[in-house]
């Protein structure tokens, strides 16, 4: 496989407790396999430092700032405070708003707060000018129900981890809006596949989700970001172009997102 642009994970965890063992180990496979840049999505008040410490020692690493909806608990006000305070007093570095969005998937006691904490961030985005990370799971109608007002303010960002089973066609809706594919689109029963057939590769970004959601054949196992070529291949033979096209287009198109570090590349 032959990768003239390099690859861009544009959603990774790489900071959490997954990697403590063999963190610079799995760095050192994602630049042996071409990969140039690592966007990291926050997750709550408790991983800013841990996500910082990384992307200081480490070129070519992107923090963002957000609070995951899984995190939204009976505390989420204090918690929303702790994660808007670091990004009013780190604005500079951080290059996006995430990871944000609705979660029902486990439970839905804290519906109607992940949607208020879902609506205050994306007003973040608009106020700093940063996209938005978008999160969703079995709660796509509250998710749009939200990002509706929103429609026509600006707003850019990524659906994270697209999977299907919901109409692209809504979602690409959002002129200024990525789907982001990751390892499902490897999965023998996914039907991301036929979902994508509607879904132009100028809209599309890879990510890996790391240490979530190995591709095939490394599934069930910890993913990293060294895996994301597996992604492209898949989205190659779908496509009906070479890896390598889909290289140049997905990189193109994480630019059109993170503008804020489009002239490190």
């Amino acid at each position: 496989m032959t990768v003239a642009a390099g690859w861009i994970d544009t959603h990774t965890h790489l900071y959490t407790e997954e990697f403590d063992e063999d963190r610079e180990e799995v760095l050192a496979r994602a630049a042996q396999a071409g990969v140039t840049h690592l966007f990291m999505p926050n997750i709550d008040d408790t991983t800013v430092s841990r996500m910082l410490q990384l992307c200081e020692t480490h070129k070519g690493c992107y923090p963002m700032m957000g609070l995951h909806p899984t995190s939204v608990d009976a505390h989420w006000r204090e918690r929303l405070s702790v994660v808007r305070g670091w990004l009013e007093a780190e604005a500079a570095r951080f290059v996006g708003i995430g990871e944000v969005g609705m979660d029902l998937y486990w439970d839905q006691t804290f519906r109607d707060a992940q949607m208020q904490v879902l609506d205050e961030q994306v007003q973040w985005a608009l106020e700093y000018r940063l996209p938005l990370i978008v999160h969703c799971r079995e709660a796509w109608p509250e998710l749009l129900e939200v990002l509706a007002p929103y429609r026509d303010k600006g707003l850019t960002g990524i659906f994270h981890s697209y999977t299907g089973g919901w109409p692209a066609e809504q979602l690409l809706a959002y002129d200024g809006f990525m789907l982001g594919i990751n390892g499902v689109v490897t999965f023998k029963k996914s039907t991301l596949p036929d979902d994508l057939k509607t879904v132009p590769l100028s809209r599309v970004v890879l990510e890996t989700d790391s240490p979530y959601l190995a591709p095939v054949p490394h599934r069930g196992k910890r993913n990293e970001s060294a895996y994301i070529g597996k992604v492209a291949d898949r989205l190659a033979v779908l496509y009906g172009v070479p890896s390598e096209e889909v290289a140049i287009q997905t990189t193109a198109n994480a630019l059109k997102v993170f503008m804020k570090v489009s002239g490190s590349f």
